[in-house]
């Protein structure tokens, strides 16, 4: 088994992914600062589960399974000279990139945060590189991406896997035939990092032969995994608030505490998604099949089915006998879109997929309703307007002529 980094190991998708790879074996190093919790603080918005601290975490895993995960506090965007020296102690097999701040919604809410997101996301990402590239050129980095670099526009083509074959006419008229990274179309601040992290993972391939797979995951469902279900100590996150908590969860907890299910805009969004056990399942799977150094950055899409948001809305009323109330969309994107997408790889690699119709979304409802009371219902409703550019501009402009 591999000697394993996990760099935002103690966030939504870090944590189940560092107790499933400890699971199976490998040595595991969580990298974090904690930031994630940082911001809970600031937005006032707490996990509905309540999550134990880092510490009491790990004691947790070693108490109920034997196997000890090691935790280092640093931030990797910031702390260059710490990260690379972690690097070259533990010259790891992989390093598994969530080190990133992950909502759409967060990066749009003023300049701050669309400073935060761009600042944090592109120097963990090439902090990452520059020091695997100087002390540890075999490292394989797995990064977390997403479906949200390439858009929704809803033309009908199936989205493939990172790359596009197109030919290119020459000036004597002759196709040449090109493989390209599939055109990014990012939707927010938070998407555009990931967009930029694809050039940076094109050129450290390409001019130091790194090895790195990009996962372009869809949206995230359900909360427990198989590690997390085994203490009460070791549960995983549930969002729910306007900034960080993803579709269908927000919609359980709504349901759970009497409140209707918030469809924004006309709901006709598409969007992919995937279950919290399958990103956690895709991961390990990456790790276990890495490109050859010198080969291109092997993208797969990590997602297991496409829904409608206002279909997935009238599925949870059905079970659940919530309201559904259409509000006003806060984002800037088109109202209805299709979304086909290929997944073949992971499935040839062996993922059967868990789908909402499997029923496990029946554990993720129990969940809503077991944390029900730990609920604060004004911070449900998205409050971070894509369309805010305006007041934003106005007001780092005043900084700037204030500091003239």
């Amino acid at each position: 088994m591999g000697n394993i980094v996990v760099i935002g190991g103690d966030g939504f998708c870090g944590w189940p992914t560092s107790l499933h790879l400890s699971n199976l074996g490998h040595h595991v190093t969580i990298i974090d600062n904690l930031s994630r919790r940082t911001i809970a603080d600031e937005l006032g918005a707490q996990s509905l589960t309540p999550i134990a601290s880092i510490a009491d975490r790990l004691s947790a895993w070693k108490r109920v399974t034997g196997r000890e995960i090691d935790f280092l506090n640093v931030d990797v965007a910031k702390d260059f000279d710490a990260l690379m020296a972690v690097i070259t102690d533990l010259q790891p097999d992989a390093v598994v990139h969530f080190g990133e701040q992950r909502a759409a919604p967060y990066s749009m809410k003023g300049a701050v945060q669309k400073r935060y997101t761009v600042d944090n996301n592109i120097s963990a990402t090439h902090n990452l590189l520059v020091a695997i590239a100087a002390v540890s050129p075999d490292t394989h980095v797995v990064h977390l991406g997403t479906m949200g670099v390439y858009g929704y526009d809803g033309d009908g083509l199936e989205i493939p896997e990172g790359y596009l074959d197109v030919k290119v006419e020459a000036p004597d008229g002759r196709l040449l035939p090109r493989s390209i990274l599939y055109p990014t179309n990012p939707g927010s601040v938070y998407h555009m990092t990931k967009s930029l992290d694809q050039l940076l993972f094109q050129f450290y391939a390409k001019n130091d032969h790194i090895r790195i797979t990009d996962l372009h995951q869809g949206i995230v469902w359900g909360t427990q995994t198989d590690e997390t279900r085994l203490d009460e100590a070791l549960i995983n996150r549930f969002d729910y608030d306007g900034d960080y908590g993803t579709v269908l969860n927000r919609f359980l907890i709504e349901a759970a505490v009497g409140h209707p299910l918030t469809v924004h805009g006309t709901g006709g969004q598409t969007r992919a998604f995937i279950n919290i056990q399958d990103t956690v399942r895709c991961v390990a799977l990456a790790i276990e099949n890495p490109p050859e150094r010198g080969d291109r950055v092997r993208v797969r899409n990590q997602m297991t089915e496409t829904h409608r948001v206002r279909d997935l809305a009238a599925m949870i009323a059905k079970i659940t006998g919530a309201a559904v109330d259409f509000v006003d969309n806060p984002r800037n994107e088109a109202a209805e879109n299709e979304l086909k997408v290929s997944n073949r790889s992971f499935l040839a690699l062996g993922l059967t997929p868990i789908t909402l119709s499997n029923g496990l979304m029946t554990e993720t409802l129990e969940i809503s309703n077991r944390y029900a009371d730990r609920c604060d219902l004004s911070k449900i409703p998205a409050k971070s307007l894509w369309r805010k550019a305006d007041e934003d501009t106005v007001a780092v402009t005043a900084e700037l002529k204030k500091a003239s």
